[in-house]
């Protein structure tokens, strides 16, 4: 895989138990959560380019409304069409087979700062070292089963993946946000 240009984000919320999803897919005990998290909008306003898996990009599409505005956005799939399609208001959505081909497309996108979301691209991309910084935010529910944020990374892994924590404390709704950097 080529060298990349650009940093990788993840911005992401979880159960307290560590799922991002109940087993179906479903998120409506996050969409439910009273309060905002603090930082998304600022967070958001930050990135330019987002990766996300196709499950995360399905799940997106069923909402209200697109939430990325018209940052350019990656779908990493071996499902979906690889074609450059539009979703709405102009939205730029380019699906990519592999993560090698999502370095290359932001490389030559001249992408800086890149938003990484979606459990499976979570992974791919902290076993690929491409991810820089972490802000995990704990919704104070249990779901006792569902799709989690981490396991068994892609890959065999020399060592583990070390993080300095940056930040830990409550926010709004009794919302705990985490903040780590990838020790390299």
């Amino acid at each position: 895989m080529e060298q990349r240009s650009w940093s990788g984000h993840v911005f992401i919320a979880t159960s307290v138990d560590g799922f991002i999803a109940r087993s179906n897919g479903d998120i409506n005990w996050l969409t439910d959560t009273p309060g905002e998290t603090p930082g998304d909008d600022e967070f958001f306003a930050s990135v330019d380019h987002l990766l996300m898996g196709r499950a995360t990009y399905e799940k997106v599409l069923s909402f209200n409304r697109w939430p990325y505005g018209s940052t350019p956005v990656l779908v990493l799939s071996s499902t979906l069409m690889p074609a450059t399609q539009a979703a709405t208001d102009g939205q730029s959505i380019r699906v990519v087979r592999t993560l090698a081909e999502a370095v290359s497309v932001l490389n030559e996108a001249g992408a800086a700062r890149v938003y990484l979301d979606g459990g499976k691209v979570v992974r791919a991309c902290l076993a690929a070292d491409l991810v820089d910084d972490l802000v995990i935010t704990r919704i104070p529910v249990l779901l006792g089963d569902g799709i989690p944020l981490f396991g068994a990374l892609p890959g065999a892994l020399p060592a583990d993946i070390r993080l300095q924590t940056l930040s830990a404390g409550q926010i709004s709704g009794g919302m705990i946000q985490e903040r780590y950097s990838v020790v390299r």
